[in-house]
């Protein structure tokens, strides 16, 4: 019992900084932008995976539009689907 406590206590103060990439513009909704690609690379792990609610502290609904804002960049070429190999 003690070790699992012990664990806890380890891992409990570990946090990453969250990643804030949502704005609001000037009626007050959110909205992400596609074309701002240096912002959706934040959003992305080093193999090019969108990264988790968890990871990057947005909303469900932010979540979503940063997901259909990186799927779009993607698209059309401004991100790259997976990581560089070399």
């Amino acid at each position: 019992m003690p070790r699992d406590r012990d664990r806890n206590e380890k891992f409990q103060n570990f946090s990453r900084p969250k990643i804030k990439v949502a704005r609001k513009n000037e009626a007050g909704k959110v909205y992400i932008d596609y074309k701002d690609t240096e912002s959706l690379k934040k959003m992305l792990s080093p193999n090019g995976k969108i990264l988790s609610r968890k990871r990057t502290g947005a909303s469900a609904m932010e979540q979503r539009m940063v997901a259909q804002a990186i799927k779009r960049a993607r698209f059309i070429a401004l991100l790259p689907y997976v990581a560089a190999v070399v």
